[in-house]
Order: structure tokens, then C-alpha cells, then sequence
């Protein structure tokens, strides 16, 4: 399906709450995954092969690197004399004063500039997920059923409801209600009596039902400006609002992949996952392929082989630039441009790029941020109690190390490390 009549409008500017430390310098679409990537380059891959050749993206807090990265590995790449874009949009305020009070806010504060470009449809989407999918398939759908409004869904556990969005749907496939979030739901797929249709947070509007509806939703003074919780129910019985089934291009045994990477936990699960001998999500797809912004770096190296001392990455993702000297590295995603010095093991872990793990460390089920120097005989991931004085730990146990790591000291654990 053509998409040269579609507009994507993608929602980079979340603050990143959940994923903190790792978004107290940078937007949660700019968190490094898989060693190579952002997680925005999956949705933006998405859109390149899907033929999404038209994007807004709408960033908002610390934001420079998200920029920077978009700027220089993404907006080349499209037939700009072609009217093609990835088009970065920060808060402009031409509506207000505000910056995005709400995912719909953000896009009604840009809706002039959606206008200008005159599209049929409207595709939106969110920078924070892992998952492939050809929106094109979805537009088809879209049109084929002649709807106002197009909802992707994913059957999910019906123990799993309050992570999520419920849809009910009808045996038509046309949306009769939603429960945002609910703590239990009696609603079931009428496809799958044994799941929920969950919302994966994409939709296709009609470009005239879309602004309509921002240009309502705004000046409703009790509206939270939200797509979930405003916009789609407000349209719920006056347009037709259909669903469609997620139909997944990773191509693996596992029918289905999509992750939310909101959390640490999820974060560091959707990174494990690409280090079995077969991935769960699949990198390795030439005909659905994953870019990024490539960076100048040698080649990974690995060196010793004595009795005691051999550098070694076992089940790991290890990428450009990286030397592992005389350490073991198991069950890893090792970032550009990291030393790993002779005697250390680390297991279980994400290394962001730039960062020196000194000898005789022990690391595992950690995430090291970039630019940290971990010193000579450190010990991460072993003793919780003493990882809590230095560390932010999450109640799982996963152990994040910043580059201010002796802000953590102190036995007195901060406020942001209280409230999580």
C-alpha cells in the first residue's frame, strides 16, 4: 500500500519518569539499545520500511541528544526534493503558552503545520516501543473498511489489563469501548476468548476527523489531552473506529513481539533478549532492516588467551570499537567504545558506550551508563545492601550506575530513589 497520502506524527517528547536515572540527561527515546541503536530507530525503521517517507517528530524534554542523533542519522537519508522528512518539532507554542500538556496537546499544538502538509491520513505513533511492523498493512486495512479511525491491537494475558489500554471489539472488528487501564476487565478478544485486545498506542485518523477532534479536545477545560483517555473515546459511537490485529515482521518462532521499554526492568529484559543464540528480536532481518546513526569506530577486539586471562564475549552483543582485554563478558550488550580490563567479569549487564571497566571487577545484572569509569576491584551486583548506598537499585535487584554515582553514598537514599 502506497503511503505517499500519509503523515506520520511520531510522540518523542515524553519525560521518561520510569526510566530513570538513564533519562535524567536525555529523552527516553534517545536511551541506547541493543548497543548500536536508540530506541526511536526501531519506530523510525519501521516507518522507512513500511514507506512512511513523511514524519513529524515531536520532542519536548532534554532533548539535545534526540535531536542531535535524529538530525544527523535520519533526516539524509529521505528524497527531501521529493517532499520527503523526518522533521523534528519542539514545542512551538503557537496554540499557547504551554509546551505538550498530553499526547494529543502535541499534536493539536502542531496542527498547523499537519494542515500545511495536506495529507489524507494521519499515522501516530510513539518512540519508546520494540516491536516491527508495516504500517502500510495497517492503511490498507484502514481503508478497505472505509474507517474514520484505526486502533493496532495486541491479545494480551487478561491478567495483564492494567499495564494497558483495553479495546473492545466487536465480532466486525469495530471498536464498541474502552477501559483505560483497568484493574480487572470481563472484556475479550472476539478473536481470542482467552485475551484481551490491548491499544498499542498507533493510530490512523482521517486527517479531517483527526483535527476536528484536537480542535474539540481543546477547548474542553476538563480534558486530560490525552489520545487514550479524550480523543478516542469522545469519537467512540460518532465515527467508525475499527481495530487491527498487529501482524509482526521479526519473523521468529514467537508469534508476536512488542515490548514497552517504559521501565528498567522492561528496558533491561527487551536488551536480553537479543542475546540468545536466537535472538528473540531479530537484528539480523536484510529484508526488514534496523538503522541507526553509524559512528566512526574501530573494529571490536579481543586479547590474551593465557591460563587466567583470556578476553572473551560469550552469548553478547558487542559492537564497534570495543576491547575486551583479558576479561570474561557473558550475557552482555556492550556498547561503541568500551574497555573491559584484564581479570574483570561481567554478566547479565548493558554497558553503555564510552565507559572503562577496570581489572578485577565483578559486574552483573547491571546497567552502566556512558562515560563511567568503574575502578580497579569493583564489585556491582553482588551485595544489594552496598549496592543501595552508592547505586540507584530497582526492587528487582537491577543495579544502575550514572556517572554521579557518589550522589548515592550517602546511606540516606535521595528522593527520586525513595519515590521508586
Amino acid at each position: 500500500m502506497d503511503m505517499k497520502d500519509t503523515l506520520g506524527v511520531l510522540l518523542a517528547g515524553g519525560a521518561g519518569e520510569r526510566l530513570f536515572p538513564l533519562t535524567r540527561d536525555r529523552a527516553k527515546p534517545a536511551v541506547p539499545f541493543g548497543g548500536h541503536y536508540r530506541i526511536i530507530d526501531i519506530t523510525l525503521s519501521n516507518c522507512i520500511n513500511s514507506g512512511l517517507r513523511r514524519v513529524f517528530i515531536m520532542t519536548q524534554y532534554k532533548a539535545l541528544s534526540l535531536n542531535r542523533h535524529v538530525r544527523e542519522g535520519w533526516t539524509g537519508i529521505v528524497a527531501q526534493e521529493l517532499g520527503e522528512f523526518f522533521e523534528l518539532l519542539p514545542p512551538m507554542q503557537r496554540t499557547g503558552a504551554n509546551w505538550y500538556m498530553g499526547t494529543a496537546d502535541a499534536v493539536y499544538q502542531n496542527i498547523y503545520s499537519i494542515g500545511s502538509e495536506q495529507p489524507s491520513h494521519v499515522i501516530i505513533l510513539s518512540g519508546d516501543h520494540i516491536y516491527k511492523m508495516d504500517y502500510s498493512l495497517m492503511l490498507a486495512h484502514h481503508k478497505e473498511t472505509n474507517a474514520d479511525v484505526t486502533l493496532a491491537t495486541l491479545p494480551i494475558a487478561p491478567e495483564d489489563v492494567a499495564r494497558f489500554g483495553v479495546v473492545e471489539v466487536a465480532h466486525n472488528g469495530e471498536i464498541v469501548g474502552f477501559q483505560e487501564k483497568p484493574a480487572v476487565t470481563e472484556v475479550r478478544s472476539p478473536f481470542n476468548p482467552e485475551a484481551v485486545d490491548a491499544s498499542m498506542g498507533i493510530y490512523i485518523f482521517n486527517t479531517e476527523t483527526l483535527l476536528k477532534a484536537l480542535m474539540a479536545d481543546a477547548e474542553d477545560p476538563e480534558s486530560k489531552h490525552d489520545f487514550g483517555h479524550n480523543i478516542l473515546p469522545n469519537l467512540l459511537g460518532k465515527k467508525k473506529m475499527v481495530a487491527y490485529s498487529f501482524v509482526d515482521e521479526n519473523k521468529k518462532q514467537q508469534a508476536l513481539y512488542w515490548r514497552d521499554v517504559g521501565t528498567l526492568d522492561a528496558y533491561y529484559d527487551a536488551n536480553m533478549d537479543l542475546c540468545s543464540v536466537s535472538p528473540i528480536f531479530n537484528l539480523y532481518d536484510r529484508e526488514w532492516p534496523i538503522r541507526t546513526r553509524v559512528r566512526q569506530y574501530p573494529p571490536a577486539k579481543f586479547v590474551f588467551g593465557e591460563p587466567g586471562r583470556s578476553g572473551m564475549a560469550i552469548n553478547s552483543v558487542i559492537t564497534a570499537g570495543v576491547i575486551i582485554s583479558g576479561a570474561v563478558v557473558s550475557n552482555c550488550v556492550v556498547s561503541q567504545d568500551v574497555r573491559v580490563n584484564s581479570y574483570s567479569e561481567v554478566d547479565s549487564s548493558i554497558i553503555f558506550s564510552h565507559v572503562n571497566i577496570g581489572r578485577h571487577c565483578r559486574i552483573r545484572r547491571a546497567i552502566i551508563d556512558r562515560d563511567v569509569h568503574i575502578p580497579e576491584g569493583a564489585v556491582i551486583g553482588y551485595d544489594p545492601v552496598e549496592d543501595k548506598r552508592r547505586y540507584f537499585v530497582t526492587p528487582s535487584g537491577l543495579t544502575i550506575v550514572t556517572r554521579d554515582a557518589s550522589l548515592f553514598e550517602s546511606p540516606v537514599a535521595p528522593e527520586f530513589m525513595q519515590r521508586y
